[in-house]
């Protein structure tokens, strides 16, 4: 049976990439952005499987009532992917709380609220998948993207403990963990800088120039990282966590190297808080 599925973002980037993917699969693809008129194309040419929606994701009882829309529209929801999103660039000192609070919305409440909206639907089918994309800055953080690093962070810590809680309800959760991909994501015309310090030229500096000026540049294919999505969806035992690009799969390992090795130089401290017996 062809899959249904709400994708947010999906006017652009790795949204519009998983929404031709799913479509050419033979899917039913509800296609949430904020603007929708970059969907008009797909919508022209796929009129049966591909329907635009209007949401920002920051709403959540205009969440709640999409995911109920897609549901009462289509008798089902196979597939919800959180994937609405922005870059943010800025030492941690110089984030303010309102582009704190504004990209946590987006990146963290936001998903939280429509996997909620999607799980009853999905457990009465005792079926379904939520996928989370974040970030390889999901799993560790650099210098001037701690802002954006964080909001992935809760995201993952949410979705790893989401993922036990559902399993025994047939439901999946994949979180996607893209490296540098040409998908819109460092365009200086969407990528949000904050007020700069000079405080921090050496280290946010390069950070804060280097992201916009490669922008178009990135190695990985959008289209490639959506078949692989589809592809980890489709596998008997498909992962919990899902890192895509060299890139992507050179930093995380040299994140978890490093991260044993200062465990195993501290392990005699580490073990020595515990009551005596």
């Amino acid at each position: 049976m062809n899959k249904v599925w709400l994708i947010t973002g999906a006017s652009s980037g790795f949204g519009r990439a998983i929404t031709e993917a799913a479509v050419a699969a033979g899917d039913i693809v509800v296609a949430a952005a904020r603007r929708t008129a970059p969907l008009d194309d797909l919508v022209a040419a796929h009129p049966d499987q591909v329907e635009a929606l209007p949401l920002d994701v920051t709403d959540s009882a205009a969440g709640q009532a999409a995911v109920d829309g897609v549901v009462a529209r289509h008798g089902r929801l196979d597939v919800l992917v959180n994937n609405a999103g922005r870059g943010m660039v800025g030492a941690v000192e110089e984030s303010t709380d309102a582009e704190l609070r504004d990209l946590m919305d987006l990146h963290f409440f936001g998903p939280a609220a429509l996997t909620r909206a999607a799980l009853p639907h999905m457990r009465r089918q005792g079926s379904g998948a939520i996928v989370q994309l974040t970030s390889m800055g999901g799993r560790f953080a650099l210098a001037g993207v701690g802002a954006y690093c964080s909001t992935k962070f809760a995201l993952e810590g949410l979705s790893e403990a989401l993922a036990a809680e559902v399993a025994p309800h047939g439901i999946r959760v994949l979180i996607v963990e893209p490296g540098a991909f040409r998908t819109g994501f460092a365009d200086p015309a969407t990528l949000q800088p904050s007020s700069a310090l000079d405080a921090y030229q050496d280290t946010v500096g390069p950070v804060r120039s280097g992201l916009p000026e490669g922008s178009g540049c990135e190695p990985g294919d959008p289209a490639k990282a959506a078949a692989a999505v589809l592809t980890a969806l489709d596998a008997d035992e498909p992962p919990l966590r899902l890192p895509l690009g060299n890139d992507a799969a050179a930093a995380i390992t040299d994140h978890l190297d490093r991260a044993g090795a200062e465990l195993r130089s501290w392990e005699k401290l580490t073990r020595s808080t515990d009551f005596d017996d």
